[in-house]
């Protein structure tokens, strides 16, 4: 299956299996570049949130005029930081932003249950390696990316350069087969 991009400077299309890395300052302009890979050529899309709630997750859905229909948010945080919360069909909720069986687990389950166009959005890597650990992050982004290629979708993974060393940078950027890297002035290059 086919995939229809339409973020600045990528392929007009990508295989079903593919995975993007955000590469991004950490006050970039990332919401623009999420939300330009959901509003395309997409049946349903998942976003995994280690940095925001869902609740700032669906203000951001709204403000990019996202199809809202499609969405699934997995929120991270709000359990941990003891926010109040409500599971609907469309809202679930793991533990923590480490939970990584529990998110794996969401992720498989969505992909599971839904036909067609399936993205991915993790947002962000980076919040996760903070609460687990560097090596932990790359573990999981490998089972994610492993999953996206067994049910066909496609995935956008957040990472902010400026949090992480160099060589752990690069180690991310050799798992994906498209990188974007965004600049402070939301300039954008890529490599696919």
């Amino acid at each position: 299956m086919e995939y229809s991009l339409e973020i600045d400077d990528t392929p007009e299309t990508v295989p079903g299996g593919t995975g993007i890395l955000l590469l991004h300052p950490s006050t970039g302009e990332t919401d623009r570049i999420d939300t330009e890979f959901f509003k395309t050529d997409t049946d349903h899309f998942l976003v995994v949130s280690t940095r925001t709630t869902a609740r700032e997750v669906r203000q951001k859905l709204e403000y990019y005029d996202v199809d809202e229909e499609s969405a699934e948010i997995l929120d991270t945080l709000s359990i941990e930081r003891g926010y109040s919360r409500r599971s609907s069909d469309t809202v679930h909720y793991v533990s923590a932003p480490d939970n990584i069986d529990g998110i794996l687990e969401h992720i498989d389950g969505f992909l599971d249950a839904h036909d067609g166009k399936l993205r991915i959005s993790f947002d962000s890597v980076t919040e996760l390696a903070y609460y687990a650990d560097d090596e932990s992050a790359l573990e999981a982004v490998k089972k994610i990316l492993g999953i996206l290629e067994e049910y066909d979708a496609i995935g956008l993974f957040h990472l902010s350069e400026e949090v992480h060393d160099d060589d752990i940078v690069d180690e991310f950027r050799e798992l994906f087969d498209g990188v974007i890297d965004l600049d402070e002035d939301g300039t954008v290059a890529t490599e696919f």
